[in-house]
């Protein structure tokens, strides 16, 4: 193709071995491919008896054996035969019969020309309406078909399945010089219709997400007779794995936030637009620098796809068993030290919810296991750690739950309260209908459990100290007209102690 230093890997004096139906052997040059049939080894010496009609004896077997060379350049070919003899056929042994068909071999065969990974002198030859398939495939995808007038290409950097990414950089224009990195995919290599779409769909949501700064820059898509060429952003840092590696897979809590933090801003970013990444992990992750404080960005679109409406496979299976849930004790932590006016607030907030928003929380409070009357107690939650409870648990601080529930040592708590200690704000948050949950828990607020409230009791109440100016950080938290929680109050006052709060204290 002429855009890239490397060069396939060829040796033209490897040799390929021929055998004959007794298992002997004949080794020969590729490039003589008369030489295969040339020379036969049948014990280690051809038979000094042989007939004269040059058939050889098999020095194990008394009657003969022909050589299919033999049979097939002879006067007894059938293209030399009479008719009258036309229908008689050489007699063969073999040691053992041909093995059953393997069922798998044609799906491996499919899967490996879905991943492009046939080499050119193991592809089949496709026969009947596959053949006609095959040359109907449309490869031409629309792209610039200047690539090489734009683009001054250098050495490879990375090969992958699909093909390989060199390094180029700008001939002309406002860019001149300008490094940047190509995906080189071979056409040849789009062997069904699937392939050819897999790199239309990737080109389509690079464009769709182009602007992120975690995300690798797409500048253009390009294309000739035999490539597909993706030109993107050159990122000089080496791959996420590799830095990992080379700590000795060691990062502190500081870095892996770092580079945690960044990961799940491009995946949410992704998601955000309509489209699944399916291939993350370190290889796909590039430093735009040696630097150690460089960005990270996400790279290979290959195997992403955009959201198919109605994508719930897990949630519809019946037979799921869901573990028991740590984040049900930590919330329950928080609500048994909650005050009673949050309590309130949650009781409304948990009435709003739907059958399929508590189906979690019932599958959580079933393996507690509530007695008869559906309530449960300190002894059932007892009961429940100790019967998932494993030698890391003892050396864990997961028991220290225990001592926070105390006050469920003397009374019990139904289905409804487990459910508003439970839940929790910041997942509903993130749904589409908690403007409405908020709303519709609000006026059952209203109407059961919102009162006057004086300030310095809801300082008290959030655990603010007397230091912190309560009627600057608490006044748009209460209504002016009677002096009760108003709408936003309700809403901060759902999340308890803020971190804002806090801070100020």
């Amino acid at each position: 193709m002429g855009l890239c230093n490397s060069k396939p890997y060829s040796n033209p004096t490897r040799s390929s071995r021929n055998f004959d139906p007794h298992g002997n052997s004949s080794t020969a040059n590729n490039n003589d491919g008369a030489g295969a049939h040339s020379s036969s080894v049948n014990g280690g010496n051809p038979s000094a008896d042989a007939p004269n009609d040059g058939v050889k004896r098999s020095p194990f077997f008394p009657f003969y054996t022909p050589s299919p060379a033999h049979y097939w350049f002879s006067k007894k070919s059938p293209a030399a035969r009479s008719p009258a003899t036309s229908d008689s056929t050489p007699r063969r042994f073999f040691k053992r019969p041909f093995p059953p068909p393997s069922p798998a071999k044609h799906i491996r065969a499919v899967l490996a020309r879905r991943h492009g990974s046939v080499k050119p002198n193991e592809a089949t030859i496709p026969e009947g309406s596959e053949a006609d398939e095959v040359v109907a495939l449309d490869k031409n995808f629309g792209f610039s078909k200047h690539f090489g007038n734009k683009f001054e290409v250098g050495s490879e950097v990375g090969r992958g399945h699909f093909g390989y990414t060199c390094a180029a950089k700008f001939k002309k224009g406002e860019l001149k010089g300008q490094q940047v990195a190509v995906k080189v995919i071979p056409k040849a290599k789009m062997t069904t219709a699937i392939a050819i779409e897999d790199v239309r769909r990737e080109v389509k949501i690079l464009r769709a997400l182009t602007g992120h700064k975690n995300l690798v820059q797409f500048y253009d898509a390009y294309e000739d007779h035999d490539n597909v060429y993706i030109v993107m952003e050159l990122c000089e840092g080496g791959e996420l794995l590799d830095r990992i590696l080379s700590r000795g897979g060691k990062y502190t809590e500081e870095d892996a936030k770092a580079v945690l933090r960044q990961i799940l801003n491009v995946v949410a970013f992704c998601h955000l637009q309509g489209v699944v990444h399916r291939d993350l992990k370190p290889e796909n992750f590039l430093f735009t620098s040696k630097d150690d404080n460089s960005e990270l960005k996400a790279i290979d679109f290959g195997l992403s796809d955009f959201v198919k409406p109605g994508h719930p496979w897990i949630k519809s299976n019946k037979d799921v068993k869901v573990p028991l849930d740590i984040l049900i004790f930590k919330l329950m932590k928080a609500y048994m030290r909650s005050s009673s006016l949050r309590k309130a607030a949650l009781r409304a907030l948990s009435k709003t919810l739907t059958v399929d928003e508590l189906f979690y929380l019932k599958e959580q409070f079933t393996l507690l296991e509530p007695n008869k009357n559906g309530t449960i107690s300190l002894e059932n939650i007892k009961a429940a750690l100790v019967k998932n409870a494993t030698d890391a648990m003892k050396e864990s601080r997961i028991p220290d739950f225990l001592g926070s529930l105390n006050a469920l040592q003397y009374r019990r708590m139904d289905f409804d309260e487990f459910c508003a200690a439970t839940l929790s704000v910041h997942q509903l948050e993130a749904l589409d209908r908690w403007e409405q949950h908020a709303r519709c828990a609000y006026e059952l607020f209203e109407k059961d459990g919102n009162r006057a409230i004086v300030i310095e009791e809801l300082a008290s109440e959030l655990g603010l100290g007397p230091s912190v100016p309560v009627h600057a950080v608490l006044h748009d938290w209460i209504r002016h007209t009677d002096g009760k929680l108003s709408f936003l109050g309700f809403v901060k006052l759902l999340h308890g102690p803020s971190r804002s709060l806090v801070k100020a204290q």
